[in-house]
């Protein structure tokens, strides 16, 4: 019998052994040629059960110094950032320190233009009908200034509105600054610190930060654009984005990320249902969008999905709860985005 158990325990790890093989083949060949050895690169990682079973790095982190990519090194995000806005924004209403109905007047009294009409629920949504300052032809004559979040909230403020709250969903990283001045606001610390202490700390996050210029960010890699050949990205001052996509991360951190969420160490589970609730317009039609996330499908399984893009960065991760399931991957070029291979690679692995 000893003999037989024996058999069965290597016959069961050759097995093991040859499944992963496969599937880091099957991986692999999702990644397009253009993350060749000299050009910028990019880092996916899968994770199923919380557990990592694929983690691999392409390509270069910095051209100019050829250094190599590693899978721990550290991006920013964009985008991505409005997750971690809209849980901060979770946490104060469960504290009872705001509610999500609640007019963003409340908080910014001179806000024009439907402001005691729109509400924080229309923010987390994209449906405040607020002009998204990304679109401002004017953006590029403050792009490198440091701005406060009041003064970046003044300059799209009188902007006309592209429609009237709850009547259309559509994308405005405007919605995401006001977000971010209310938690400043409501919580009477820094946007910056109030993500740092309620969700890095609490997460085991110890490679993400709110970016910084200046600050020295370990194994922090260069962006980079293609114009004809690659090189160095626009600067941009991290108060512009600001709680819209100024994040920095790196792929182990953001599995950290999605099993904090998972696991609901950050909100109690009536709020995680909030935040992955798939919300309506006032006409009752479907966004396809809860709060910091969008709610998708790929094979008919429900996903939570979002992207980021910023100078020089694209960034992807798709979580489908049925099977616990993430994919994440993070680019150095925003030339290069990630959204189509980490969607092909959930693909192959739901079911």
């Amino acid at each position: 019998m000893k003999t037989i158990s024996k058999f069965l325990i290597i016959a069961l790890l050759v097995f093991q052994n040859s499944f992963s093989q496969n599937l880091e083949a099957k991986i692999d060949s999702l990644i397009p040629p253009k993350f060749k050895s000299e050009n910028p690169g990019a880092v996916f990682l899968v994770a199923k059960n919380r557990k990592v079973i694929y983690r691999k790095a392409f390509g270069m982190a910095d051209l100019e110094w050829n250094v190599k990519m590693k899978p721990e090194f550290v991006f920013e995000i964009g985008s991505m950032t409005k997750q971690f806005t809209a849980v901060s924004i979770l946490i104060l209403a469960e504290q009872g320190k705001l509610n999500l109905n609640d007019e963003i007047t409340k908080y910014i009294p001179d806000y024009p233009t439907n402001g005691n009409k729109i509400t924080i629920h229309h923010l987390l949504t994209h449906t405040s009908g607020i002009k998204d300052f990304t679109s401002m032809k004017s953006i590029k004559d403050i792009a490198r200034n440091d701005l406060s979040p009041k003064e970046m909230i003044d300059f799209f403020k009188n902007e006309p509105i592209d429609f009237k709250p709850g009547e259309k969903y559509k994308y405005c990283n405007s919605g995401y600054v006001l977000l971010g001045y209310i938690i400043e606001k409501v919580s009477g610390q820094r946007y910056e610190d109030f993500i740092t202490h309620q969700i890095f700390e609490k997460a085991g996050m110890k490679n993400t930060f709110y970016a910084n210029h200046e600050k020295i960010i370990k194994n922090r890699v260069s962006g980079y654009r293609d114009r004809d050949g690659y090189v160095n990205t626009n600067y941009i001052s991290f108060s512009i984005p600001y709680a819209s996509g100024s994040i920095m991360s790196n792929v182990d951190d953001m599995l950290e990320w999605q099993n904090a969420i998972t696991k609901n160490t950050l909100l109690n589970p009536l709020f995680t249902e909030k935040v992955f609730t798939n919300y309506g317009l006032n006409d009752g039609s479907k966004i396809d969008y809860g709060y910091g996330w969008h709610i998708e499908k790929i094979k008919n399984k429900v996903v939570r999905s979002h992207g980021g893009s910023i100078f020089g960065f694209k960034s992807m991760g798709v979580y489908e709860p049925e099977e616990d399931l993430y994919v994440i991957g993070l680019s150095n070029c925003d030339c290069n985005s990630p959204t189509a291979i980490t969607t092909a690679i959930a693909s192959l692995l739901i079911n």
